[in-house]
């Protein structure tokens, strides 16, 4: 995998910053509303599905998920096996995790493989990391059979700014894909270490997940035990690429004081969110990362992996601590106990019939944008 010889802000990260330091209002159409079957509609799911994502390119990993050369995991959370390889030359792809030979699955269980074959546990077929097929016992029971024809069926794929993304279409068009690695480059992500993940299994409709990480409105309110002392209420900038959103917030008491210009300066008290359309969120915090890919299931569940990236793996005790730490504090308080919560919550509700519409505020209009973006994308 590539990685920037050094970290460089984009104009467009700066400029945010400095929107956030001058206290530019956001532009607001006031009060809207989305429509309540718009996350309980099992037909609106399916169209969702069919248009969204069995069509467009989106994450499915980080490039740390696979950091050594000859190395694989298996991948099921998109309702067909999948397998995440890297080659011994360091290209990473995503193939179909079945054998050629009679449909077999490939590799089983979760945890990443280091080996420069797989082979199938049934009758021993074997793949390189490329997906060539390497070799098959008994060759000669097999007269005529061309090997290069029997290659594993691969997906598209790109892999940019410590970013692996796929799509199930082989007509997708990765260019906003490629053209966000900047933003990605610019925190080094491609050289982070992955610390630890985990799939939740969140009985909510994927948008209620996603809006949660379009506002900054519940952040005083929800996560008031946690994290809602380090942020100022309402303090926020974003902006769009492409059909993607960014935003930032900023630590109370130090964002009026700091040098826009001086990048460690505004990492250090600014934090970046990337909501990646359809269904990724990339969270910068100042010390590390949570890049959360969602995998709708129904129209009402949604696993959502969770992976924590940090600069370099633990060195002493003392860091291993301090991950520890901050891994419960994310992954298990903020997004486990509150955001997914939260999200299951407003699903039983809506699930009533109760509400016909959702009722959105002036700092909500990230979730503003992402509906019509759907809207959109659906036409």
């Amino acid at each position: 995998m590539d990685m920037p010889a050094s970290p460089r802000p984009t104009e467009g990260q700066l400029a945010l910053a400095a929107r956030l330091v001058g206290g530019e209002a956001e532009a607001s159409n006031g009060v809207t509303t989305v429509p309540a079957s718009r996350y309980t509609d099992p037909a609106r799911f399916a169209l969702e599905h069919e248009r969204l994502f069995t069509r467009l390119p989106q994450v499915i990993a980080p490039s740390a998920l696979l950091p050594a050369p000859n190395s694989a995991v298996a991948h099921d959370g998109f309702g067909t096996p999948l397998l995440l390889t890297r080659d011994k030359r360091g290209r990473a792809h995503v193939f179909h995790n079945v054998c050629r030979h009679r449909g077999t699955r490939l590799v089983e269980g979760c945890e990443a493989l280091r080996t420069p074959r797989l082979v199938c546990p049934y009758h021993a077929w074997s793949y390189a990391l490329d997906g060539a097929l390497a070799a098959m016992p008994r060759p000669d029971t097999f007269p005529g059979l061309e090997k290069a024809d029997h290659h594993l069926k691969e997906l598209p794929s790109l892999e940019a700014g410590g970013l692996i993304w796929f799509a199930q279409d082989d007509a997708a068009d990765f260019s906003e894909a490629s053209a966000l690695a900047p933003e990605f480059d610019a925190f080094g992500l491609a050289g982070h270490h992955l610390y630890r993940s985990r799939v939740h299994d969140v009985p909510a409709n994927w948008k209620l997940i996603m809006d949660a990480f379009l506002e900054s409105y519940h952040v005083q309110r929800l996560h008031s035990g946690t994290i809602a002392r380090f942020f100022a209420d309402g303090i926020t900038a974003a902006d769009t690429l492409g059909t993607h959103q960014r935003s930032l917030v900023g630590r109370s008491g130090y964002t009026e004081r700091v040098d826009v210009s001086d990048w460690s300066a505004v990492r250090a008290v600014m934090t970046y969110t990337y909501q990646l359309f359809p269904a990724t969120i990339i969270i910068m915090s100042p010390d590390y990362v949570n890049l959360m890919v969602l995998m709708p299931q129904a129209v009402g569940r949604t696993l959502v992996e969770d992976f924590m990236l940090i600069p370099e793996a633990p060195r002493t005790p003392e860091e291993a601590a301090h991950w520890a730490k901050s891994w419960a504090l994310l992954d298990e308080g903020v997004f486990g106990a509150e955001d997914f919560r939260a999200a299951a919550l407003g699903q039983q509700g809506l699930a009533t019939g109760t509400l016909d519409q959702l009722t959105l505020g002036t700092l909500e209009t990230g979730i503003r944008h992402f509906h019509d973006q759907l809207e959109a994308a659906l036409a």
